[in-house]
C-alpha cells in the first residue's frame, strides 16, 4: 500500500494507541486528533518519529479540525465516549461527542479530497440476540443511548452522497495491552482479578460475549484500508 496521510480521530485512546504504532511501522504519516482526557504521554516513545503528529483537539471543534484536513487521505473515526457506564455519567456530553457532531463532521470532510472514511461503531447495536452467531444480516436492535447513537451514525454515513469510500466496523469487546490501558473491559477485568486476587468471579454464566485481541482489532482497520474499494459501503463485524 502506498504511503498515506492518515487522520485518526480518537487516536490517543485504547485501540488508537495500538493502531498508530502499526501504521507508523508501515511508514504511513499519522495524525492523531484527541483530547487525551486520560493520559497525555501515550506516544512519548515516538516523540522523534517524523511521521507522527499529535494534536490536542475536541472532535466537536470542527473549525480546528478543518485546518488539518487539506492533505489527509484516510480518516479512521475512533473518537467517542466509549461505553455505557461512561456515557451515563454525562448523557448530554455523550450525545454531543458520539452523535450530534457526526453529521456536521461528514459535511465538513465532503469539502476535501478524502479518499476513505472508516467508522468504529459497536457490536452493541445488535442488542440482545437469541442467535448464537450474530451476523451482519441480523436486525440491529440497540438498547442503550450509546448503541442507538452508534447506529444513527452508521445510517448517516451510509446515506451520505459524498465521493469518499466508507466502511463501518462493529467491534467485539477488545482486550489486551495498550499504552492507554483500559481495565473496564471484560477480559482485562478477569485478568486483573486473576493476577491480583488469584480468582475471578463470573456473574451468571449462560451469557455469551464476543471478544477480540487489540492487535487483531487494529489489523482489521489496516485490512479495510488496503481493500478500500471492495469494503466500500460495507458493514463488518470484527
Amino acid at each position: 500500500m502506498n504511503k498515506k496521510n492518515i487522520l485518526i480521530l480518537g487516536g490517543g485512546g485504547y485501540v488508537g494507541c495500538n493502531l498508530v504504532r502499526k501504521l507508523l511501522k508501515q511508514n504511513h504519516n499519522v495524525i492523531v486528533y484527541d483530547l487525551f482526557l486520560y493520559k497525555d504521554d501515550v506516544f512519548s516513545d515516538l516523540k522523534n518519529d517524523r511521521n507522527l503528529t499529535t494534536i490536542n483537539g475536541d472532535i466537536r471543534d470542527l473549525n480546528k479540525l478543518e485546518t488539518i484536513l487539506e492533505n489527509v487521505n484516510i480518516i479512521i473515526h475512533l473518537a467517542c465516549i466509549s461505553n455505557d457506564p461512561s456515557y451515563e455519567l454525562n448523557p448530554k456530553l455523550g450525545e454531543d461527542i458520539n452523535f450530534t457532531c457526526f453529521p456536521k463532521l461528514i459535511n465538513k470532510i465532503n469539502k476535501f479530497n478524502i479518499e476513505q472514511f472508516i467508522y468504529a461503531s459497536s457490536s452493541s447495536v445488535y442488542g440482545i440476540k437469541e442467535e448464537s452467531s450474530v451476523t451482519e444480516d441480523l436486525k440491529a436492535e440497540p438498547i442503550t443511548d450509546y448503541s442507538k447513537f452508534k447506529l444513527e451514525c452508521e445510517n448517516i454515513l451510509l446515506n451520505d452522497q459524498g465521493k469518499f469510500l466508507k466502511t463501518i466496523i462493529r467491534p467485539a469487546t477488545v482486550c489486551g495491552y495498550s499504552e492507554r490501558q483500559r481495565l473496564d473491559v471484560i477480559v482485562n477485568i478477569l485478568t486483573n482479578h486473576a493476577f491480583f486476587n488469584k480468582k475471578i468471579i463470573i456473574h451468571g454464566g449462560e451469557q455469551l460475549r464476543p471478544n477480540i485481541h487489540i492487535d487483531d482489532m487494529s489489523d482489521s482497520y489496516i485490512h479495510v484500508m488496503k481493500n478500500s474499494k471492495i469494503s466500500n459501503n460495507e458493514i463488518f463485524n470484527v
